[in-house]
């Protein structure tokens, strides 16, 4: 028996995988956030202030109390979704945070930072409307879901939400180890039960990306 062509033949398999390993570990934030290549920025933007410098959002302002905070998807021009979610919510102030490193927002985008410029985003909203609506899509709901738990907001909408990102990607990656490997987890199931405001959540019925199970599981947190 020849030990140095089994040692070989084993090396070989094992480092691609550790490669692999590798690759995924360092290209994590680039595979789950996808800035467009160009950005329309169609309409206002309101500058927030934030540890990493200045973000931005998309807006359309109105008078009064109440308020629309939204939260896109991994790979959207958010300024395009303001004329929708002003013709769904009449008489709100429209804000669609750009996420680090879109639309000119500074810094790099990741779980913590997206958590920490949604509620500074909140709290600058929250000085001129009272009553504010957060809501997430996508990527955006695991950012609405913890903003919802730490903020007062008037109510909660979620579209194709998921109720944990880490569990999605570890079902789709099954022979890597995920769980070790991923650094933005976004588990929502860990801020819902904290949610007090009303919640409604819209389930598209052949979304190719959040399975309707992660969504029911979500729906059974709150």
């Amino acid at each position: 028996m020849n030990l140095r062509r089994i040692a070989v033949f084993f090396a070989i398999p094992l480092g691609a995988y550790c490669l692999l390993c590798a690759a995924v570990f360092a290209l994590q934030r680039d595979l789950i956030y996808a800035p467009p290549r160009t950005w329309r920025g169609t309409g206002e933007v309101v500058e927030i202030q934030t540890p990493a410098g200045k973000s931005y959002a998309a807006a359309k302002h109105h008078e009064g109390d109440y308020a629309v905070i939204y939260l896109g998807g991994n790979a959207e021009d958010v300024s395009l979704s303001v004329p929708t979610l002003a013709e769904a919510f009449p008489n709100h102030a429209i804000y669609a945070l750009y996420y680090r490193g879109f639309g000119g927002s500074a810094g790099e985008p990741s779980e913590a930072a997206l958590f920490s410029d949604s509620e500074a985003l909140f709290d600058l909203v929250h000085r001129s409307h009272r009553n504010i609506r957060v809501v997430g899509g996508s990527l955006g709901s695991g950012v609405a879901v913890h903003l919802a738990s730490v903020r007062p907001a008037t109510q909660l909408v979620l579209v194709t939400p998921y109720d944990s990102l880490l569990d999605l990607i570890a079902e789709k990656l099954s022979l890597l180890p995920v769980r070790l490997l991923l650094q933005d987890r976004f588990e929502s199931w860990r801020y819902a039960p904290k949610v007090s405001a009303p919640t409604l959540i819209l389930i598209a019925e052949r979304d190719e990306v959040i399975p309707r199970e992660s969504t029911d599981l979500l729906l059974s947190r709150f």
